[in-house]
């Protein structure tokens, strides 16, 4: 089961994800729209900089958060909210499928590849993000290093997986290789 969608932010592409009929732009933090991301984290939201994608019916789907808060460094640039896709990756966690694409992964060169080019370009995408202020209160903070070396989900090992959850976030923006896995993995199991 795989639907187009179209993400609201810089990285805007078309992408298919299971479980998603469609996508609406939601590019204004709207109170309601804060309310909805609070009720979704269970806490007010921290960071929140942007609704990276959003159901037609305007429920978030994914965020996306500043890079510095409260000075500390934040390396998770897109959160995963869509209630839905989060159980759905829970139960594949569950069942051990982080360590079964990892033994794919460590097995395949060009795999390895695509996902260190996958860090790569999120660190650029981060960085794009990030006003000219928070860039250099990371170098007051000796924070940037930090930035420029982790990527999806603040990863600093760009052949490991760790958290599903992370990589479909990202992917859901713009799509990366561990992403495209788990939808294969889906179409599979879907039939």
């Amino acid at each position: 089961m795989s639907n187009s969608l179209l993400p609201t932010g810089r990285a805007s592409r078309r992408i298919h994800a299971p479980l998603v009929k469609d996508k609406t732009p939601f590019l204004t933090l709207t109170s309601e729209a804060i309310a909805q991301v609070a009720s979704l984290l269970g806490r007010q939201p921290r960071g929140l900089e942007e609704i990276a994608m959003a159901r037609p019916d305007g429920q978030p789907m994914v965020i996306r958060v500043a890079s510095l808060v409260d000075d500390k460094p934040f390396p998770t640039l897109f959160w995963l909210l869509d209630p839905d896709l989060c159980y759905r990756i829970d139960q594949v966690e569950a069942t051990g499928l982080i360590k079964q694409l990892q033994q794919r992964i460590d097995a395949d060169p060009q795999l390895q590849d695509s996902m260190r080019e996958d860090h790569r370009a999120h660190i650029a995408l981060r960085e794009d993000y990030m006003m000219p202020k928070i860039r250099q209160r990371l170098v007051e903070l000796n924070f940037s290093e930090v930035f420029a070396s982790k990527g999806i989900g603040g990863i600093a090992d760009f052949k490991r997986i760790r958290c599903l959850h992370t990589w479909y976030a990202a992917h859901l923006v713009v799509p990366n290789t561990v992403g495209r896995l788990l939808d294969e993995y889906w179409r599979q199991c879907d039939g």
